[in-house]
């Protein structure tokens, strides 16, 4: 399957679709995203996507006024090319193309990026490794803006050292990893974050907890430290991504492991959800 692009109306070709060049993300990184995991065409937690976006745009001050109906239409028409089985949706909101100037012009027209691309996913039995490293990301991390240099420095050590993800902290407190959500397991309690403006509210969380509360697993928000994490029961990685796959390793040092009956429980549940929306049993 090729990528296929979309731009303000305009389908195409990946390499080939063109953009304004004064695009404020060009620029500044003024844009906000989201992405979504897509089975034989059908989008899973789609939904819950959208209003994050939506969520995003209002928290970045980014006037997006198409309606929710009209923005899933564009959406399944550019879905309609695509010939994959798995794919990822990705979508980006831009505040538009205005003269280089930082501050933004009143009447910026919003411009809508998507495209569709194959997504491997990993499989569930993955045997993920983290490298911790210091959270040095601005304060905005609930809002999934483009502005990422932060992310790929930390990515790109992870993937140098040969790690399956980053471990962000900022001092002794666990955040997140570089695109991915943290979540740990003890005594049989799911263990998350809290969603302040350090963590960026995931989808695959939010459904985690979602089957929880659904099947009485006992869930705690609060924040943990990286000690608290590395004597867990069990680690859990989870994005649009990786779905939700387990760490066995956190800066070469073996962790988790201690309940695996559980760990393996919410993947299934997980993965039923999945069943649920898209009729696609991974």
């Amino acid at each position: 399957m090729e990528r296929i692009a979309y731009f303000n109306g305009a389908i195409g070709d990946y390499e080939k679709m063109t953009v304004p060049f004064a695009d404020r993300s060009i620029f500044y990184g003024d844009a906000i995203y989201d992405a979504v995991l897509v089975l034989d065409n059908l989008c899973f937690a789609l939904e819950d996507h959208l209003d994050r976006l939506y969520n995003s745009c209002t928290l970045a001050d980014i006037e997006f006024t198409m309606p929710r109906e009209e923005l899933n239409g564009e959406i399944q028409r550019l879905i309609s090319h695509n010939t994959g089985k798995c794919a990822m949706l990705y979508l980006q909101v831009s505040r538009g193309a205005a003269p280089r100037k930082h501050e933004y012009p009143e009447n910026a027209k919003p411009n809508l990026f998507m495209f569709i691309a194959p997504c491997p996913l990993p499989d569930k039995n993955k045997r993920a490794s983290l490298l911790s490293v210091e959270d040095l990301r601005f304060r905005f991390c609930n809002i999934k803006t483009t502005n990422l240099m932060p992310n790929v420095f930390a990515a790109q050590k992870a993937t140098a050292a040969g790690k399956t993800e980053v471990l962000f902290h900022r001092g002794d407190r666990v955040t997140e990893a570089a695109h991915s959500s943290i979540l740990i397991i003890k005594d049989g309690t799911v263990i998350m974050p809290p969603l302040d403006n350090l963590i960026l509210p995931g989808i695959t969380r939010k459904i985690l907890h979602r089957v929880c509360d659904e099947n009485s697993i006992p869930v705690e928000i609060r924040v943990f430290t990286v000690d608290e994490l590395k004597n867990a029961d069990e680690i859990l990685l989870c994005s649009t991504t990786k779905n939700v796959i387990r760490v066995f390793e956190v800066d070469d040092a073996y962790v988790g492991g201690k309940d695996s009956a559980l760990a393996t429980r919410l993947q299934e549940l997980f993965l039923d959800k999945v069943f649920a929306d898209t009729g696609v049993r991974l």
